[in-house]
């Protein structure tokens, strides 16, 4: 079997290093370095999952890119889709061809004088899941010690592919990639205005530390606040405008290269939502009523943020509970929803009651729903909107242990973040530009039951949203509480 003329077609830095990026985007999301980091330092397999069609692949070969162009020898770089039809050929033992190409990688490491020394071959293997067993052969020649370095991705849709990323517990690291953040979704679409985005990047520092830090808020915060005291005029509305784009047309970048809403949304539905309900999870767990599955996940697209009972739900939807039970786990796992539990202090776990569930990304509910313009007129719809995107901004806090939801009988807090020891921070969305004091008489009593000792209040307003406003502000106080813009919020975060 010749295995470099298998992999030929996918590694055109072999012969011409001059082209081979040449469609590849300048744009680098934050979490590369990262990645680029581990691949250098650490012996571990790297593994890149996440939905379809947010970037695994690019960011794979930026990564090549990098290598190279750091004076690791082109040659020495093998990559290949293991979804390459040339491996259904006949006459080609699927088995032979990942020894045929481990025993290849050792020859190139080995060189000529047949010495082992310190070179390394990389070895990128996009769409892994495709490749039955794929983690018996990394584990095989990871554990004799080949030199090689692996990066593999996979689809986050694929349930399979989790449960065999499980078996090498120990001998991976993953990085999980999801939609564009607003932050990222700003940095891309403003790239070639330096001024905007320092200011954006001066925002976002300051927020490192920040949730960490509301409870020692007074001294942490007005030394901070000297730092991005002055936001340049014009910022507040272009901010703005970009939010609202980023609600229509969310966080999937190939999503924004079309020319109208109708194909949006024909994409997504297709990439998003057909393909992983009733190709993904079929061909996994033989799903055998995927029309019952999805009328399940409308439902939940319907009312994001809201809280649900399994049971009410499936007298509803008319589906029943055991097979909801058995649904939600699917799409929590393919990264279309995920859900947040009620919060209590107590260390001992109940049976799981009611929860509440958020998108992944905005953009699938309007595709699903076929929404456009209009919903930025609709305050309910608003609403529910700037509270997904709160859930989704604070899911990428590192070191994050727990995020909850308060509530009881009428009495509600959007969120309580755990952040270590007894370190919670209590977070309310009220998007709207009158705040009055009888929405924060929840939030006050929580928090003094509690004794959280400092929380957030994140609005649309963007002065001081109480009486008699000062100057406008990006960061407002109100005793322990501090009130912040929506758009402001969001690109604190990764």
């Amino acid at each position: 079997m010749n295995i470099k003329e298998i992999l030929y077609p996918y590694n055109p830095w072999w012969e011409d290093l001059g082209s081979a990026f040449a469609r590849l985007p300048d744009f680098r999301r934050p979490v590369f370095d990262r990645i680029y980091r581990d691949i250098k330092l650490i012996p571990q397999i790297i593994s890149i999952t996440g939905p379809r069609r947010v970037g695994k692949s690019t960011i794979i070969k930026q990564v090549v890119k990098e290598l190279i162009g750091e004076g690791v020898p082109a040659g020495d770089i093998f990559y290949y889709s293991m979804d390459d039809p040339a491996l259904l050929r006949r006459g080609i033992d699927r088995d032979k061809f990942f020894d045929t190409l481990m025993s290849d990688a050792r020859k190139q490491a080995v060189g000529q004088d047949g010495k082992a020394g310190d070179k390394l071959i990389y070895i990128f293997l996009d769409e892994i899941h495709k490749f039955e067993n794929w983690e018996l052969f990394l584990k095989k020649f990871y554990d004799i010690g080949y030199p090689v370095r692996f990066i593999v991705s996979g689809s986050a849709s694929s349930p399979i592919f989790k449960k065999s990323r499980e078996s090498l517990m120990g001998r991976i690291k993953d990085y999980h990639m999801l939609p564009f953040s607003f932050r990222e979704f700003v940095m891309f679409n403003n790239r070639d205005d330096g001024e905007f985005i320092e200011v954006v990047q001066r925002i976002h520092n300051f927020g490192k530390g920040f949730l960490g830090k509301l409870t020692e808020h007074h001294k942490y915060i007005e030394k901070k606040l000297e730092v991005i005291s002055q936001i340049p005029t014009g910022f507040k509305n272009r901010l703005t405008a970009n939010l609202e784009k980023y609600m229509l047309d969310g966080g999937f970048p190939e999503v924004w290269t079309l020319p109208d809403a109708e194909s949006k949304q024909a994409y997504l539905f297709d990439n998003q939502i057909q393909k992983v309900i009733t190709e993904d999870l079929v061909l996994a767990v033989e799903l055998r009523k995927p029309e019952a599955l999805k009328k399940f996940f409308i439902s939940l697209l319907e009312n994001p943020g809201r809280e649900i009972n399994f049971s009410t739900l499936s007298r509803d939807l008319e589906i029943p509970r055991q097979s909801i039970e058995k649904y939600f786990p699917l799409l929590e796992m393919t990264d279309l929803v995920r859900s947040v539990e009620k919060f209590s202090k107590s260390p001992v776990k109940l049976r799981r009651g009611n929860i509440k569930c958020y998108l992944v990304d905005l953009a699938l509910r309007n595709a699903v729903l076929r929404l456009r313009e209009d919903i930025l007129k609709d305050d309910t719809v608003m609403g529910m909107y700037a509270e997904n995107l709160v859930f989704n901004a604070i899911s990428s806090i590192e070191g994050l242990l727990a995020v909850n939801y308060y509530r009881e009988k009428d009495n509600e807090v959007d969120f309580i973040l755990h952040l270590g020891a007894a370190h919670y921070v209590p977070i309310e969305v009220k998007y709207r530009n009158v705040i009055s004091s009888g929405d924060l008489q929840v939030f006050e009593r929580v928090n003094e039951r509690y004794k959280f000792g400092g929380g957030l209040l994140v609005t649309k307003k963007w002065d001081e949203p109480w009486d008699e406003p000062d100057e406008p502000v990006w960061l407002g106080q109100i005793g322990n509480l501090y009130t912040i813009a929506l758009p402001y919020f969001l690109i604190l975060f990764e």
